[in-house]
């Protein structure tokens, strides 16, 4: 304690300021606040529009040429924006183009209520400075048209103002001096690119060098009219209606000019919802070929007519990996750098009515486009079969529509219903082998239950229209095939049919099932195949701990030893003769079963791995060892020729 303070008396709190270091806060605004140096180029240009907006508030009646125009020269390395807007006077240079945070625009929007001034954080301008070793900007505002004025920058730190000529029009040009590693973006080719899809909703025309034609000269479907000529008007249409034309082909037209890797196959609108969003723009079917869950959703979101975000897949469901798109909203909050947004009540907004309107525009395209319905269900089949389980609409649409893979093709599962004779078949395994020979034989399609979504589709489908669904591999789903025997087998014939057939792992189950020309099948246990994959040492780096708790659960109803079942067709012709033989005696029965267990371990051997644990050359050597010895049993004729096709079943 201080002396000569009483002791009760504790010396008062001093409230300071903090301390704001502008170089290093430059540095990082300039350089790591966005994601890459085109921003550049957008904040320039929005800038550029702003200033034009401005313009046409303040000065409603004035002369106005409204354009901006973009010049590269590759030979000095620089990158000027030109526009003919509102101008800055000397003491707005200071208070706003030279000072952090501080957004002209912004305050002007909250005054006036104009939705199309973009600038909200009045940190844009400092994004040249990520680019550029130095920034001059020359400028004569319409309230001064007399006087002109120069600010220079080299980083941003510290800057100059100076008087020069006053320009022919009010109106600003942003010159950059790139940095060496930013050199390529003075080409103007490269200039037409960026800008024709940043620029492409702005409704100034913005040109690059001496072009005469705007970069975003683009029919916009949901806006009329598209500008024709540098002074354009900004105009919605709610009914998302061309200027004339098919509002469809239009819709076509953008999309294809708009979209980056694939083709559009139909495209359909998103508009505005009362107490939800103001949201409106364009969706598209992609035409790229997919496959289940992979991503190929593509959606641009622009504020205020500006590029905001590139890739803004997260708007989308992610079950619509076929679709691209893009919209434009006012109420989206973008962050500080403006190339993304936050997770506000009005994104949620959002992302609900994208997912309505591309089920709506699916709707509408089967109902109105039956070839591109085809070509969408052609190409997309599979993400639609896993979209389908996540909209209860979705469903109904594609219920009877969406292709299923089988083991005949691609198959609508009302085809396989009827093929089925009013039952789904679907396998739970990867078919091949003995599966696969049964289904071709009874000559009925199986849908590849392995595949994408199919078995839970094919479940709910089931339900759905109320037929049955035959899960083969599954315990339930083999007693619809395989039927038991009329009479059960002695233990005896049964032990000597296992020990002669079966391998490690197998249990053999005496059935009777078609065609009777096949003599047994084997079928893989599906339980005890994924035991063995969820206990695997590995699998808790492949799965996550969630899921792999809910399926050790799963299986430990299961001890794993039972690897498959030996089906033995006891309708079998064959079958039936190898038992009246081994209850004769007859010597050729155990060759006659070493052949049938040769027969098993090669047809087994062309399905999964892992379906049989047999060896595959020990079965080979078996048939040829199985021949000749039946054929050594066999009584020749007079000419050494067999005396009749059924000698193999004569005496030894």
């Amino acid at each position: 304690m201080s002396e000569g303070l009483p002791p009760d008396h504790a010396p008062a709190e001093e409230l300071r300021t903090t301390e704001v270091d502008l170089g290093g806060l430059v540095n990082v605004l300039a350089t790591h606040l966005y994601s890459t140096p085109l921003v550049a180029l957008r904040e320039l240009v929005q800038n550029a529009h702003d200033s034009h907006t401005r313009r046409l508030l303040e000065d409603p009646d004035g002369d106005h040429h409204r354009l901006i125009r973009v010049r590269g020269d590759a030979a000095r390395r620089t990158v000027a924006v030109e526009d003919t807007g509102a101008g800055l006077t000397e003491p707005e240079i200071h208070a706003y183009l030279a000072t952090v945070g501080t957004g002209y625009t912004r305050m002007l929007r909250e005054l006036t209520g104009d939705q199309d001034l973009i600038g909200a954080f009045g940190l844009g301008f400092l994004s040249a400075f990520s680019v550029a070793d130095e920034v001059v900007v020359t400028t004569t505002s319409h309230r001064e048209p007399r006087l002109g004025h120069r600010y220079r920058s080299r980083g941003g730190q510290q800057y100059l103002v100076e008087p020069v000529p006053a320009r022919p029009r009010p109106g600003t040009v942003v010159e950059l001096t790139l940095k060496a590693e930013h050199a390529h973006l003075a080409d103007e080719d490269a200039l037409r690119e960026v800008l024709a899809r940043y620029c492409v909703l702005l409704p100034i025309p913005v040109l690059v060098g001496d072009d005469e034609e705007p970069v975003n000269a683009v029919d916009v479907p949901w806006r009329r009219p598209a500008h024709p000529s540098p002074t354009p008007t900004l105009e919605r249409d709610a009914a998302l209606r061309p200027a004339d034309g098919d509002p469809y082909e239009a819709r076509m037209r953008f999309a294809a000019a708009f979209g980056r890797r694939f083709e559009p196959l139909t495209a359909f609108p998103v508009e505005p919802v009362e107490g939800g969003t103001d949201a409106i723009g364009l969706l598209w079917v992609q035409d790229g070929g997919t496959y289940g869950s992979s991503d190929n959703r593509d959606l641009a979101v622009y504020l205020r007519g500006m590029l905001l975000a590139d890739d803004a897949r997260d708007l989308l469901p992610g079950w619509a990996g076929f679709i691209g798109g893009v919209v434009e909203s006012s109420r989206l909050t973008p962050t500080a750098s403006r190339e993304d947004l936050q997770r506000d009540e009005h994104y949620r907004a959002l992302q609900r009515t994208l997912a309505d309107a591309i089920v709506d525009g699916l709707y509408e395209t089967a109902r109105l486009r039956p070839a591109a319905w085809r070509r969408i269900l052609t190409r997309h089949g599979q993400d639609l079969l896993g979209a389908a389980l996540c909209d209860d609409r979705l469903f109904t649409l594609l219920a009877d529509d969406v292709p299923v893979p089988t083991s005949q093709g691609d198959l609508t599962a009302g085809a396989l219903r009827a093929a089925g004779g009013g039952a789904v078949h679907v396998a739970l395994g990867s078919g091949g082998g003995f599966e696969e020979m049964l289904y071709r034989a009874m000559r009925v399609p199986i849908a590849r239950g392995e595949r994408y979504a199919v078995l839970p589709f094919l479940r709910r489908y089931a339900r759905l229209r109320g037929c049955r669904l035959v899960e083969l591999g599954s315990e339930q789903g083999d007693r619809s095939l395989f039927r038991d025997p009329e009479r059960p087998l002695p233990a005896e014939e049964a032990a000597w049919l296992a020990g002669a057939l079966a391998d490690p792992g197998e249990r053999l189950v005496p059935a009777r099932f078609d065609p009777p020309g096949l003599p047994l099948v084997l079928v893989p246990d599906r339980e005890a195949e994924l035991k063995a994959r969820i206990e695997d040492d590995r699998a808790d780096a492949r799965i996550p701990s969630a899921a792999l708790r809910l399926a050790r659960a799963f299986t430990a109803r299961t001890d794993g030893e039972v690897r498959a079942r030996l089906y033995l067709n006891l309708s079998c012709p064959a079958v039936l003769d190898l038992l009246d033989a081994y209850r004769s005696g007859h010597t050729g029965s155990a060759t006659a079963a070493g052949l049938l267990r040769s027969l098993k371990v090669i047809m087994a051997a062309a399905g999964p791995a892992g379906s049989s644990g047999g060896d595959l050359a020990a079965a080979l050597a078996g048939v040829a060892t199985a021949v000749c010895a039946l054929t050594a049993a066999i009584p020749a004729g007079p000419t050494g020729v067999p005396d009749s096709p059924g000698a193999l079943s004569g005496d030894a």
